[in-house]
């Protein structure tokens, strides 16, 4: 897995332009002028996050003595449902956001952009080669930061693409990350496989 590969796999379960939406619920009612920097921390905390999960998941990993094959299966089927969620989602927004009073932590950096499915897939890069933590880093960075602008953009994203723009990135974004879950999946039989007799 390369640098790029990763950061598209992370970017694309973090998945920013489905939670376009949310943030707008999330931030309505707050000035114009306060709400970049709600986003700019939450996006921070969310960073945080991703990072912990970066330098203790191989210890998790260690702890639960669960294999690499079993992770690479465990993270395809993770994918592979919230990518169904992303092409077919359940409900509305709306009831997705339960919390009153100004968003901190809870529900914009967590779980909406470092949700369950961004922390696996951050043990699942990981556990590919720790040593390579420097370049994780890196896709992390990477896929956080164009989160980041792309949430920032939030309200003129909304303008211009509209509901059915977005509803249409998504469902695309859905569909791609379908096929990296198949893949994981297919990945993690083949290499159960080498040690069956």
């Amino acid at each position: 897995m390369t640098i790029l590969s990763a950061a598209i796999l992370l970017f694309l379960v973090m998945d920013p332009v489905g939670n376009i939406p949310l943030f707008l619920i999330a931030l309505q009612g707050y000035d114009p002028d306060r709400q970049p920097r709600i986003i700019f921390r939450e996006l921070l905390f969310a960073l945080a996050a991703l990072i912990f999960f970066l330098f203790t998941g191989k210890y998790l990993l260690s702890l639960l003595n669960i294999s690499e094959s079993a992770l690479t299966m465990t993270g395809g089927i993770i994918l592979f449902m919230i990518a169904i969620k992303m092409i077919f989602p359940p409900g509305t927004p709306e009831q997705e956001l339960g919390l009153e009073g100004e968003p901190f932590i809870v529900p914009l950096a967590i779980p909406f952009i470092a949700g369950p499915s961004a922390l696996a897939a951050v043990l699942f890069i990981v556990s590919r080669d720790t040593g390579r933590w420097p370049e994780w880093l890196l896709a992390i960075c990477l896929a956080w930061l164009v989160s980041g602008l792309i949430l920032f953009s939030a309200s003129g994203l909304s303008r211009r693409l509209g509901k059915r723009g977005i509803i249409a990135m998504e469902r695309l974004m859905g569909m791609i990350l379908t096929a990296i879950a198949v893949e994981m999946v297919m990945n993690g039989i083949k290499q159960f496989q080498r040690f069956l007799p």
